[in-house]
């Protein structure tokens, strides 16, 4: 069970604070429930989530766990994926959002710069579906690396670059 002030992954929500742990009763049953209030970490919002719900939640990734990954990414090898069925191209990068797992997130963002530059080498048009889950990628993993390192979000890009320059 998490605990007053964790930092959580939950569901598409991306980084939440746990803020209270409480007891709700339902109004037509009587039940009582323990529930979760967490607040995105960057969203204006709070949600109440049953303590036993099934929607995908764990805990944010520690800062060394965070360091590690961005040293890994020069190690990656990633090909972008064409696929002329948006449905599908739709599913595939659904698929490498809801593992959770910033792995995928690299892959899925750096497959999708990729893309992106040979798209405009091609003096063509990046697509807005490609675009839109990069945006959303890269909002998730840059979330959850700035609550890892304790930075604000809008530096991870930078703190990434200037680590593998480092690096190199």
């Amino acid at each position: 069970m998490y605990q007053v002030g964790d930092k959580i992954i939950y569901g598409g929500n991306g980084v939440c604070v746990i803020e209270e742990v409480k007891i709700i009763e339902s109004p037509r049953t009587g039940d009582a429930q323990q529930y979760y209030v967490i607040r995105p970490l960057f969203q204006d919002c709070k949600i109440s989530v049953p303590v036993d719900t099934t929607m995908f939640m764990r805990p944010v990734i520690s800062a060394d766990e965070a360091v590690a990954l961005v040293d890994s990414i020069p190690g990656v090898e990633v090909e972008p994926y064409y696929n002329p069925a948006l449905r599908q191209l739709q599913e595939y990068y659904d698929a490498k959002l809801n593992t959770h797992r910033c792995e995928d997130l690299i892959e899925l963002t750096m497959s999708l710069h990729r893309k992106k530059l040979r798209t405009l080498e091609q003096k063509r048009k990046f697509g807005a579906i490609d675009e839109r889950y990069m945006k959303r990628a890269e909002e998730l993993l840059f979330g959850e690396l700035s609550a890892a390192l304790e930075i604000p979000r809008d530096d991870v890009r930078q703190y990434i670059e200037d680590r593998l320059t480092a690096k190199a």
